[in-house]
């Protein structure tokens, strides 16, 4: 990776993975694009983008000589659940976009898909690498079909089109952008400010999750791995831990004791999760270029607290 595009550099990944890349590879050689008319925090190249123009696109990619793409930009589950006709030209119409230009100016591609990509048939626990993918939402539907899009472009025009199906991610950089694990953010932030957090899901809702900077680390690592050991492309399972959001307040609570949870659950946000996996079998990842979490519950939650507080 020598000039690096990313779309959608303002949302909850984007903003960490942008600061990351800008760090290791030149604030000069990373350019961050999204609607949003300015990154205050992100001080670099940037660009007001909206993905589903593709002419304006192909323009930045081709003054800037951009050899990588880090494809963000989407509408996220929940949104897309009220949006449905809006997350399809957005998430759809964007990645075709983008793929298109990474086949006409020969760039790799970093797509994001989801543990939504899953559905209500498919293996709950140890959720294999290649199983059944029916989603019930417009979210997992367009990422099911990113993935089957860039392994198409993949193997039809050559484009080196990889990624990750991400499960839940929790950041405290970033507050949530309406997506059914917002809540494993949002309870750091009431924990700290009112010691009582109402959850939107049920307390035994078990789902897969991952510190940002693990899911920032799985990115660039894929993106740098030797091609020619990936015999999966789009999109391999990662995963680092796997709770509920009793579980979840109950580690919290070894922090903050006089912490509190209670439950008003969303049907819609519940529903969702309710069709999607409880742990997911990420041995492909593994094996294939070395996948390996650095965090798990304990270590996330004391260094989630530790930031959320220097914020305060």
């Amino acid at each position: 990776m020598r000039k690096i595009l990313v779309t959608g550099a303002s949302g909850q990944i984007g903003s960490e993975l942008t600061t990351t890349l800008r760090n290791r590879y030149g604030a000069e050689n990373v350019f961050a694009t999204d609607k949003k008319p300015a990154l205050n925090e992100l001080p670099g190249p940037f660009y007001c983008l909206d993905v589903r123009d593709a002419p304006a696109i192909s323009q930045i990619v081709e003054i800037n000589n951009i050899d990588t793409i880090f494809h963000l930009a989407a509408l996220l589950s929940a949104v897309a659940e009220q949006k449905p006709q809006q997350a399809w030209d957005v998430n759809m119409n964007g990645l075709i976009n983008v793929l298109e230009v990474s086949r006409t100016h020969q760039c790799a591609l970093f797509f994001p898909s989801s543990i939504a990509a899953f559905g209500a048939e498919t293996p709950a626990m140890d959720t294999p690498q290649d199983t059944i993918q029916r989603p019930t939402t417009m979210y997992g539907i367009s990422k099911v079909s990113g993935e089957l899009l860039c392994d198409y472009y993949y193997r039809r025009f050559g484009v080196d089109a990889r990624g990750l199906r991400y499960p839940g991610l929790i950041s405290s950089k970033t507050l949530p952008g309406g997506g059914t694990t917002d809540y494993a953010v949002d309870i750091f932030y009431a924990a700290i400010t009112s010691r009582h957090y109402d959850c939107f899901l049920r307390a035994d809702t078990q789902l897969d999750m991952m510190y940002m900077p693990d899911a920032i680390d799985a990115a660039i690592n894929l993106m740098t791995s030797d091609s020619t050991q990936l015999k999966h492309r789009n999109a391999f399972n990662v995963t680092a831990m796997s709770f509920t959001p009793q579980q979840l307040a109950a580690e919290i609570q070894k922090h903050i004791p006089e912490f509190t949870i209670a439950y008003s659950v969303d049907p819609l946000r519940q529903a969702i999760a309710d069709s999607w996996p409880r742990h997911m079998n990420d041995s492909a990842a593994r094996t294939e270029w070395g996948w390996q979490a650095r965090f798990d519950l304990p270590a996330m939650v004391k260094d989630m607290l530790e930031n959320v507080r220097s914020t305060k």
